[in-house]
């Protein structure tokens, strides 16, 4: 969704360079010899910006007109959004595909930063750290290859980071109560073990400590991304059984078929950004006198996904797409934007099915309640 919000404005930063140009046009020309009618330039002017802007509201990509120097200057305008809105509308597709897979970037790296933890406690001489180096899960992570593998190609090992390290384990692992409290038990058992696993991920890496600035400052989605990491995190030390899992603990993935799911991503983000302005106009009508250029942006996007998913997605349920992104509306927009997009999905949902726009297919795909 934050691609497809950053291409809206880059669409309405496209739209106002438009009009600009178009003022451009009609400028005297302080080099002329000839005499410049700035009165009739400027009556150029509120033809051409008039001419453009009704003819962008309908959708129409070019004019006609019996003045040439219109014609020509609006018809510019039309190809300088269409190719600059393309350039933005690639830039953002493939830079959200990269966005993601990076998530599991940093899974890799938030995984490597405790053992990274564990070989400094082991290295301590002046304090025993006995449980959290024979801790059963951080010991799990130290021998797995796939980790290291995948820490030393994605470059996420802290080699290159070890004073910062140091510094994190001396300051903040070192520092926290539940971290004392577990070195002080004289045998923590396999509970004890897998509870201090996932306070170290928790607490300690992803709470409000430096070591969570600190991926707040590398990591420009981080707010976002973190809660996913956090999730691949728990997963991954939930599944692990010492007991009935002889060959290690197992990493987890973004998805359980990224290709299928990666295609899943572009054609919603292609059919949102292409999403025809009937529908818009349809959004428009079932907003209770909002226009919808004056909705915030953030619901105009959650409305057009919706409607891109409805009539892209034929095996997706009505309800299932209605429930998502009203999940949607209650984690990024305003308070009341819950309810407000609620209401206008199920309304838009009906409208889809009764004029046929909406096919789905199979037993309780249609029903919206």
């Amino acid at each position: 969704m934050q691609n497809l919000f950053a291409l809206q404005q880059c669409k309405d930063a496209n739209y106002e360079l438009c009009l600009e140009n178009i003022g451009e046009a009609f400028l005297p020309d302080l080099n002329s010899m000839e005499v410049q009618d700035k009165a009739a330039l400027n009556a150029q002017k509120k033809t051409a910006t008039k001419l453009f802007e009704k003819a962008f509201g309908k959708g129409e990509t070019s004019v006609d007109s019996d003045d040439e120097k219109i014609k020509k200057t609006v018809n510019a305008a039309f190809l300088f959004y269409a190719k600059q809105s393309k350039k933005d509308t690639d830039f953002f597709r493939t830079s959200l595909i990269s966005e993601i897979e990076k998530i599991y970037d940093q899974y890799i790296s938030v995984l490597s930063l405790a053992t990274a933890f564990a070989e400094l406690a082991e290295a301590d001489k002046k304090v025993s750290h006995k449980n959290f180096v024979q801790n059963t899960w951080i010991k799990a992570l130290q021998k797995n290859e796939e980790l290291k593998k995948n820490a030393l190609k994605m470059g996420r090992h802290w080699q290159d980071k070890l004073d910062r390290v140091k510094l994190w384990f001396r300051d903040v692992v070192r520092q926290d109560n539940e971290y004392l409290n577990y070195l002080d038990k004289k045998s923590p058992s396999a509970d004890d073990q897998k509870k201090f696993a996932n306070h170290l991920f928790k607490k300690v890496i992803l709470g409000k400590t430096v070591i969570n600035e600190h991926f707040e400052e590398e990591v420009l989605r981080w707010a976002e991304d973190k809660e996913i990491v956090r999730g691949l995190i728990e997963k991954t030390i939930k599944s692990y059984d010492p007991d009935t899992m002889p060959n290690g603990i197992a990493l987890h993935t973004l998805s359980i078929n990224w290709e299928e799911d990666k295609e899943f991503i572009e054609i919603l983000y292609k059919a949102t950004a292409d999403l025809d302005g009937e529908y818009k106009t349809l959004i428009a009508n079932n907003t209770r006198n909002w226009e919808v250029d004056r909705l915030p942006l953030t619901d105009r996007m959650i409305l057009e996904m919706s409607i891109a998913e409805f009539l892209n997605f034929p095996n997706i349920p009505v309800k299932v797409t209605i429930n998502e992104y009203i999940e949607l509306a209650k984690n990024y927009s305003t308070p009341k934007s819950r309810q407000f997009i609620n209401g206008i999905l199920d309304v838009i949902a009906k409208e889809l099915q009764d004029n046929g726009t909406l096919k789905k297919s199979g037993r309780g795909l249609m029903d919206n309640k």
